[in-house]
């Protein structure tokens, strides 16, 4: 069995305060891990919430049937929507 061994290729570069150095030293020890894999670990784990809060939409029952009848419904294109359409067609030179 073959095993791929990934390179770690990036790097990030910051600058703080000597007392925040401090406490993130403090942190990562009692986790007993260096200061780069708790800042990672950390980071990551902000990232992945701050991604499930934006991307991620949470309906109860009687919004998620309201929901998805809308996006079953058929389409019905009123002027307004018409005049939409054409006005994009007129400024989008690009597809």
């Amino acid at each position: 069995m073959r095993s791929t061994t990934q390179t770690k290729d990036d790097r990030i570069n910051l600058r703080l305060k000597h007392q925040a150095k401090l406490v993130l030293e403090r942190a990562a020890s009692f986790e007993g891990q260096t200061v780069s894999k708790f800042i990672l670990n950390s980071a990551l784990s902000r990232a992945e919430k701050t991604i499930k809060k934006n991307e991620v939409m949470i309906l109860n029952a009687q919004d998620s049937d309201v929901f998805f009848n809308v996006l079953a419904a058929p389409v019905t294109f009123n002027n307004t929507l018409m005049d939409a359409l054409r006005e994009h067609e007129q400024r989008v030179t690009s597809k």
